[in-house]
């Protein structure tokens, strides 16, 4: 039993004995003392003052006494106002030590704790991220949303659940035939093989060059027949060649299919190239060329069951007015499907492979209308997994200049952003001189290493459901809030830990009673002491950036330890052993923390 539970239950039977009444021990919350204030726990009295019939000072009292009592890990209390603050003996912070010491999955629950089972089988969460579009390399954008995905997902793995990564590969839809009718009508049989190019950058240009030859159409029929922009976009001749285009690949027409399959396969080859390097894996990928098939077949069932309408120039739609919302359309008047069609086939197709207990689609804020009616209407559609789906939104990653915007060819390519985040780790850390004794080949390895893991940092840092201005030249430091830091503390305790032969940390275990703390290492042991709840709580509330902050919070602590007082140098013996610990632990917390971030921290830097 956690010390927090001790108190709990030691709380509620103390208050039943006095007043008869019943308390949950559960609903009894306690929280880490202040640091202006002495103590480890704190305890707010107020909700038992009136079942105890005195002041909350007076309720303080009484409960302190009791606790100190009662519980040997409790030394001593005091009280402010109506707030208890328990201080915990040295020997349960040094009792924690020794009992996760060694202990590689410190901070992770076992699979047999996952809490939600049915029979022998616990029901999966699917979690579904990226969601690229097949028109454009995947760029700064994206790469949150990888990232937070994956961690989101390496979260409720390790909190016991069992999870479904899977991933939305969007390869038809208009997008998809611009960059198809540019490459048709002016690539002239380029191929990624033909110009260097990988696959989904060649195809993302002929998106682009899409944009540049629809705009000089529609300023031409702006002036010459007075049309609004908007007008002209679906007038202009390339945009109409896109729409039949469109229409021709609903239709199966075997010369669209082979260009399709063929500029698909390119982008395919380039988006896995640039998963790998950024170190994120799927379970399972769907197409939304097979899922919007059956997404228009429950639509059109719908239609017959009266579900839904249609309209006099043939478009089906849902009508939402019980929710306050306005109609929705389903089907195009051409019989097309929409992205709300795809995202019915899909979410049938998932409940159908996985059964899940919880649908989670990592997409940005400007989806949120989207989602919350695509549940509306499947809800009208009488599925049962229409509450099982959550939107887990986020914000923007904004640039200096403002936003990205991929057919205007101003995004930030994943693959150019992860080369100069690499290049710069080298030259910051060339300029530190910290790789005289490595081989060109670790060389190699720590520069990706570090690059990356402050990329992943900076992006997981921050609370996913705030936009964010990224700025790379920030994320690269050894010195702050960065991955590099996080890093080279892991490195700093690995390097002490080298020196120190192995015998000695298990015999270090032995040295630990009747030990005293000084603050410096009472503070780092309660720090390390909340990393199984941090976890927890980042699970619960899919929030990465609860771990993230917590880590760089540890290595920080560490650090002012490190330089306060010696470890192997130490001349007392036993001290110098239970610091080795501590720094074991150390070390094993950041590892693992920065592991559910997906960030792997080096032994040498």
């Amino acid at each position: 039993m956690k010390i927090e539970e001790k108190i709990a239950a030691v709380v509620a039977e103390s208050i039943w004995q006095v007043s008869g009444q019943q308390i949950d021990p559960a609903s009894i919350v306690l929280q880490k003392t202040r640091k202006d204030f002495a103590g480890d726990l704190t305890l707010v009295v107020f909700p038992f003052v009136k079942a105890l019939k005195r002041s909350p000072e007076q309720t303080a009292e009484f409960l302190g006494e009791t606790l100190v009592k009662r519980i040997i890990e409790v030394e001593g209390y005091n009280v402010v106002k109506g707030f208890l603050n328990m201080v915990l003996t040295s020997g349960f912070w040094l009792e924690f030590l020794a009992g996760e010491a060694g202990n590689d999955r410190f901070g992770y629950a076992g699979e047999e704790q996952g809490p939600h089972k049915t029979g022998n089988e616990k029901k999966p969460v699917v979690v579904e991220f990226s969601s690229p579009n097949t028109n454009k390399p995947l760029h700064l954008g994206h790469i949150r949303n990888n990232l937070f995905g994956y961690a989101v997902s390496l979260l409720l793995e390790r909190t016991g659940n069992k999870v479904v990564k899977v991933n939305l590969v969007n390869d038809r839809g208009i997008h998809i035939c611009k960059s198809m009718l540019a490459w048709m009508k002016f690539g002239r049989g380029e191929t990624p093989e033909s110009t260097g190019k990988k696959g989904d950058k060649l195809v993302g240009d002929y998106y682009v060059i899409f944009e540049i030859k629809l705009r000089r159409q529609v300023a031409v029929l702006m002036a010459e027949k007075g049309l609004s922009e908007e007008e002209a976009r679906k007038e202009a001749p390339l945009m109409q060649e896109a729409q039949s285009l469109l229409r021709r690949w609903e239709a199966r027409d075997p010369e669209v299919l082979t260009v399709w399959k063929q500029m698909n396969a390119w982008v395919y080859e380039g988006f896995n190239a640039t998963y790998k390097r950024m170190g994120v894996a799927f379970d399972k990928t769907y197409y939304e060329s097979d899922t919007y098939l059956l997404g228009r077949e429950i639509v059109l069932e719908g239609l017959r069951e009266g579900l839904f309408y249609k309209k006099e120039d043939g478009s089906v739609w849902a009508g939402l007015s019980e929710h306050n919302l306005n109609e929705k359309l389903l089907l195009r008047t051409d019989g097309t499907s929409v992205y709300m069609t795809q995202d019915i086939g899909t979410a049938q197709l998932r409940y159908d492979d996985f059964l899940p207990r919880k649908m989670i689609y990592v997409v940005g804020n400007e989806q949120n209308h989207h989602f919350n009616v695509l549940k509306k209407v499947l809800g009208k559609l009488g599925k049962p997994y229409a509450d099982a789906i959550q939107h887990l939104s986020y914000g923007m990653v904004e640039l200096p200049q403002g936003r990205m915007k991929s057919r205007e060819g101003t995004v930030v390519d994943a693959d150019d952003l992860m080369d100069e985040m690499v290049a710069t780790a080298q030259k910051t850390t060339e300029e530190l001189g910290k790789t005289q004794h490595f081989s060109e080949v670790e060389k190699k390895d720590l520069y990706h290493v570090i690059g990356m893991g402050a990329l992943k940092y900076f992006i997981l840092k921050v609370d996913p459901q705030k936009n964010m201005l990224f700025k790379p030249e920030e994320s690269i430091d050894f010195n702050g809030n960065t991955g590099p830091f996080i890093q080279y503390t892991h490195a700093r305790i690995c390097s002490v830990l080298r020196k120190a032969v192995p015998e000695r940390l298990k015999q270090a275990l032995n040295s630990l009673d009747g030990m005293s703390l000084n603050e410096k290492e009472k503070q780092l042991l309660k720090s390390l002491y909340d990393f199984p709840d941090v976890v927890l709580e980042a699970a619960t509330e899919l929030s990465p950036a609860k771990v993230a902050n917590y880590v760089y919070e540890v290595a920080r602590e560490f650090n002012q330890f490190y330089h306060e007082y010696s470890i192997l140098n130490e001349p007392d013996r036993g001290i110098s052993d239970f610091r080795l610990l501590l720094s074991q632990l150390t070390a094993t917390t950041i590892r693992n923390g920065m592991a559910l971030l997906s960030i792997d921290v080096p032994e040498r830097m």
